[in-house]
């Protein structure tokens, strides 16, 4: 990813920095430098940098997981996916029976009704569970929730209630799942705890940092964070560790703080950065999931007639708050599933601009699955980048063919092709814990664009090269953070920061991407073997 020198056989790294990069003769024989050779069978790339993931990536591995994939957890260890409700509510059943406290809600992660055939995860199927213990099962989108009856009953939703986000079931009572925001956030309040965003710790971050390891990533997100003290404290502890193998970017989540607050709180934080700490972003999150119905949709709205999604950000509220940043010189990474969440972004961007003009903001739209070609001309003009997610092709490529879509929008989900072709800095993501993290898969996706039933999408117009794909994970994902200056590339001056793999990616057939082997990661000169069960 470096243009003058695109490939090479030496490095020479000197206090964690890349002092030059060349041949043996350029480098060693010149030099004297001393010689490492345990790569000499191995290829290295610039440490892949995760642009869109959460540290709920460390901490959910700590609840079980019910979704339909196959994961791997922090360990290395593979954790088999469950194909129907029956064998979620035996993996349930199965730890509840070994938690020793009663009071102690049970929380687990990863369920999706579109990967078991539409099914939904009822609250009588939670009660099968226990009917005494509060249980939540959080969706693999993290924008919905299932809980049982008795934590409806403690939260007082009932067939009267009239919260948004309150799913009735064909008995018009609660069906158990509840949906955004104000809903959730009523059900956490009665549980005594919200499973993400509770208190941190340092196995949390010690996770995240093993799983990221397994898959190459040496700089990654935490792109959604209220940052309490607590966090924050854990977050600096972290990174003041030697062997702690990973570059962090947090990102303050604009719902916790006022825009004073928040823009007071980023400029206390940046004074903190060091090497492996870089607070200076903030989140917003305007709409919900495609796949869940609750993102927001233009005309004609969701393929299967579902009613329009849910606004996170009220659209008239959205132009103050980032106006507020913007003004500040924050940067802005802004969640918009749906195309209607994007235009209305794209119009409080273009409003902040005019207004006070920035160059170089990098506000950067995130996810962004649905916007067109004319979208992409407006982030062109508007100096804004995409992240997107490219991952959602394999995942819910299907559902979004048949229910949530239709056919033609379906095909320029995550449009890759067309960012390349209008001009827009881009990158792309897993949204970790939502998907795998594994930047390698993710590339995968963007450049085969197949579904998990074999459906090939938007691949003649939206499909990347190999070259554009790596870098996607790599310099452009460094580009949106801003921090393409010292990550991303191999060359004199950054980081000495590498993804280890057993095959050159340029070398092996582009469907066959995906099953490269990865060694570990070295960050700023430290070597990491990634853990494996």
């Amino acid at each position: 990813m470096n243009p003058s020198r695109p490939s090479a056989t030496h490095v020479a790294v000197q206090n964690g920095r890349i002092v030059a990069v060349g041949s043996f003769d350029e480098i060693v024989a010149t030099s004297g430098a001393k010689v490492d050779d345990r790569f000499k069978d191995k290829v290295l790339l610039p440490g892949f940098v995760e642009g869109h993931s959460h540290i709920m990536e460390g901490m959910m591995w700590s609840l079980p997981y019910v979704g339909a994939f196959d994961r791997r957890s922090p360990e290395g260890k593979l954790v088999q996916g469950l194909p129907d409700i029956d064998a979620i509510v035996a993996r349930l059943q199965e730890a509840e029976a070994a938690m020793t406290d009663p009071e102690a809600p049970l929380f687990a992660w990863g369920f999706d009704p579109l990967h078991i055939g539409g099914v939904s995860l009822t609250r009588q199927d939670l009660d099968r569970v226990s009917t005494t213990r509060s249980i939540m099962v959080v969706h693999a989108s993290f924008h919905i929730s299932n809980v049982n009856t008795i934590v409806l009953q403690r939260a007082e939703l009932d067939r009267t209630t009239n919260i948004s986000g309150v799913v009735m079931g064909k008995d018009g009572e609660p069906s158990g799942e509840v949906q955004g925001i104000a809903a959730r956030f009523r059900v956490f309040r009665v549980l005594g705890t919200n499973p993400l965003s509770g208190n941190l710790t340092a196995d949390d971050v010690n996770r995240y940092a093993a799983s990221s390891c397994i898959q190459g990533v040496t700089t990654i997100t935490d792109l959604h964070n209220d940052l309490a003290d607590l966090t924050i404290e854990v977050y600096r502890a972290a990174s003041r560790r030697d062997d702690f193998s990973v570059r962090l970017v947090p990102a303050m989540a604009s719902v916790s703080h006022s825009p004073e607050q928040g823009v007071e709180k980023i400029k206390t934080l940046k004074a903190s950065n060091n090497d492996k700490l870089h607070y200076g972003i903030v989140k917003l999150v305007v709409d919900g999931s495609i796949q869940g119905f609750t993102a927001r949709l233009r005309w004609p709205g969701y393929h299967n007639g579902a009613p329009n999604g849910l606004w996170y950000i009220a659209p008239e509220e959205l132009p103050s708050i980032v106006a507020a940043y913007h003004n500040a010189g924050i940067q802005l990474h802004i969640h918009t599933n749906g195309d209607e969440a994007t235009e209305v972004a794209l119009d409080a961007v273009e409003a902040a601009q005019i207004a006070k003009p920035r160059p170089d903001h990098r506000h950067t739209l995130q996810h962004c699955q649905m916007a067109d070609a004319a979208q992409f001309k407006r982030m062109k003009s508007l100096g804004m980048c995409v992240n997107l997610f490219s991952n959602h092709v394999y995942y819910w490529g299907e559902s979004h063919y048949e229910l949530t879509m239709g056919p033609e929008r379906a095909n320029r989900l995550d449009a890759t092709g067309t960012a390349l072709r209008v001009g827009v800095p881009f990158a792309i993501h897993s949204d970790a814990p939502v998907t795998p993290l594994s930047p390698l898969f993710t590339a995968w996706c963007a450049v085969n664009r197949v579904s998990s039933s074999g459906r090939v999408l938007g691949k003649e117009t939206e499909a990347l090269t190999v070259e554009q794909a790596l870098a996607a994970i790599t310099i452009n994902a460094a580009y949106t953070l801003k921090l393409d200056h010292i990550v991303g590339s191999i060359e004199a001056g950054k980081y000495a920061d590498f993804a280890v793999l057993d095959e050159d990616p340029f070398e092996v057939a582009p469907e066959k991407l995906k099953d490269i082997a990865i060694w570990g990661t070295v960050v700023g000169g430290h070597v990491r073997e990634a853990p494996r069960a």
